[in-house]
């Protein structure tokens, strides 16, 4: 089968099983099966596929079919021009989450201004690592901490630190929320957490219900129990004048703001779409 054939073929398929992007899809698997970049499937639409490439890329897509997300398959996510390894064991970064990286990054800035010292940031729940790895290849002089309950999300995120070059200036450990930082003070307390309520389950793609790990998916009947638990504890972490800067779900942003009453300087962040994405608060000094 020629490479067009196969990545047309692959397409149907995915129509038919309801599959987002379809295209992209196909073809983002063909290049992981024959290692070779997207020009390459442009330019030789008539190579034949081998054999052994063919039963590979049947295989591949009878995962994706199925619902396995594309990144579980290929083992990489791009987030903040890192190339990150990714597995069941950590939520795939999404290009959403790059919202809370460019807001620490603007806080920074003033921040830094009115605290000339050396800045101490964590990321609660770091899963791959994203964002205390974005942070780390951006602000070189910080002092970067990454936590996660599961340890093996924390392999990951090693593992990830590791090939960036980054494993010297993060440091990772296992905690629940805030609870192994109870007698360390931040500057920056960070954090993309659950926010999928259990009573939706139901509208949430069958790639995130079935696929992704449901501790970093879902946070309660209305999602909102990891921000109940983790913005006192922020509070708690913070230095006075220190921020909070989160991720929030779709049609959270009041009920976040409620639970940041005596914070000062609340802001939000809207995505590409307009969508309320990232909310920020100061612990007022």
């Amino acid at each position: 089968m020629q490479l067009k054939q196969a990545v047309d073929s692959a397409y149907e398929l995915f129509v038919s099983h309801e599959v987002p992007s379809p295209r992209l899809n196909a073809e983002l698997l063909l290049m992981f099966v024959l290692g070779r970049d997207r020009a390459f499937l442009y330019a030789h639409p008539e190579r034949e596929l081998t054999g052994e490439e063919q039963c590979r890329y049947d295989e591949v897509i009878r995962e994706r079919a199925r619902g396995c997300p594309t990144q579980y398959i290929t083992g990489h996510q791009e987030f903040w021009g890192l190339d990150l390894l990714v597995s069941p064991a950590v939520l795939i970064p999404r290009p959403e989450t790059e919202h809370v990286v460019e807001t620490v990054l603007e806080l920074v800035t003033e921040y830094h201004r009115e605290n000339p010292r050396k800045l101490r940031i964590i990321d609660v729940g770091t899963g791959s690592g994203c964002i205390a790895l974005a942070l780390a290849g951006e602000l070189p002089q910080a002092e970067i901490h990454a936590g996660d309950i599961s340890e093996e999300a924390l392999e990951m995120a090693r593992a990830n630190a590791a090939r960036l070059a980054l494993g010297e200036r993060v440091l990772f450990r296992q905690s629940n929320l805030l609870a192994t930082y109870a007698q360390e003070q931040f500057d920056f307390v960070v954090s993309n957490p659950p926010y999928v309520g259990e009573s939706e389950s139901d509208k949430v793609q069958k790639q995130v219900r079935e696929f992704e790990p449901k501790i970093a998916v879902f946070s309660g009947q209305e999602g909102m129990d990891i921000y109940r638990r983790l913005i006192p504890q922020a509070w708690d972490a913070l230095k006075p004048g220190g921020w909070f800067v989160c991720e929030i779900g779709f049609s959270a942003e009041e009920k976040v703001k409620e639970l940041l009453a005596g914070w000062a300087e609340v802001q939000t962040t809207t995505d590409l779409q307009g969508i309320p994405r990232v909310i920020a608060a100061r612990r007022p000094s």
